[in-house]
């Protein structure tokens, strides 16, 4: 069982462990598969029709068994890796997060944003964007464009007070739903709101181009995880009979995994 860390906690050989087995899957390939994997589940989910990875209830438990994937997809370049997570509400732009020897800078304005340091500069050779879904071949970052500002704890204590899971008609449209709340939809628009405020890779269907995605969904995960723990007896909805919408035992494509199977994630990893 892996240890989820705050990144904000990680001692610089984490750190340069977590890099390095970022970029040994790139070199292999196998990070570009899970990008299209994200592109092609984006592409494909409709508020009024077939939703799966996004604005559906199945938004958490599908990128639960996504980090999972790509978790162990690291762990078997390097068994000491676990992803950790980018709490938002306590680290910003001057966060180390953005460290040149960690995920790297912000772009720079005069060429299109492009991240020119750190070890995902398209200019290091070792992370050219192949899988993407804009014409750029480079990763992009445009901090807190128009004044954004990243979630609160105040935003967050507001999201774990909702106490159910999702509400018809199961869309970006579901009021009083946790599941929308934090997906982005409504309220203070949680995880929509940090793609938006890295901006740049972030903010298109090929967001796991930047790697900062994947400590971003590590914390939006984590809250999910602790909205569980504070209602336990508040589960997945829908349960049954919703059609384009995955059930709480239907699988969610590209994998037989169904949302139940991604309820407990206990043996698997765990929050520190």
């Amino acid at each position: 069982m892996g240890i989820r860390k705050n990144q904000a906690s990680l001692s610089p050989t984490e750190r340069s462990n977590l890099v390095n087995a970022i970029l040994a899957l790139k070199r292999s390939g196998r990070y570009d598969l899970f990008v299209r994997t994200h592109i092609d589940r984006a592409n494909g989910d409709s508020d009024w029709s077939t939703r799966i990875g996004h604005r559906a209830p199945s938004f958490l438990p599908w990128h639960r068994k996504y980090l999972i994937d790509f978790e162990l997809a690291l762990q078997e370049v390097d068994p000491s890796v676990t992803l950790p997570y980018w709490d938002w509400t306590t680290a910003g732009s001057s966060s180390t997060l953005w460290a040149n020897d960690f995920m790297g800078p912000n772009g720079t304005a005069a060429s299109n944003w492009r991240v020119n340091a750190g070890p995902f500069a398209r200019s290091t050779g070792a992370w050219t964007l192949s899988v993407r879904s804009d014409s750029a071949d480079f990763l992009r970052r445009s901090f807190a464009p128009g004044g954004m500002q990243l979630p609160t704890a105040a935003d967050v204590s507001s999201l774990l007070g909702i106490t159910t899971y999702d509400t018809s008609p199961w869309n970006s449209t579901s009021l009083n739903s946790f599941r929308n709340h934090l997906e982005g939809f409504r309220g203070p628009g949680l995880h929509n709101r940090v793609h938006n405020w890295v901006s740049g890779t972030m903010a298109g269907a090929g967001s796991p181009n930047d790697p900062v995605f994947w400590l971003h969904h590590c914390n939006v995960d984590r809250l999910w995880s602790q909205w569980q723990a504070r209602h336990p007896g508040s589960t997945y909805l829908p349960t049954a009979g919703t059609a384009d919408v995955v059930d709480i035992d239907e699988p969610m494509h590209p994998w037989s995994t169904t949302p139940r199977d991604m309820l407990d994630h206990s043996a698997v990893y765990q929050y520190q």
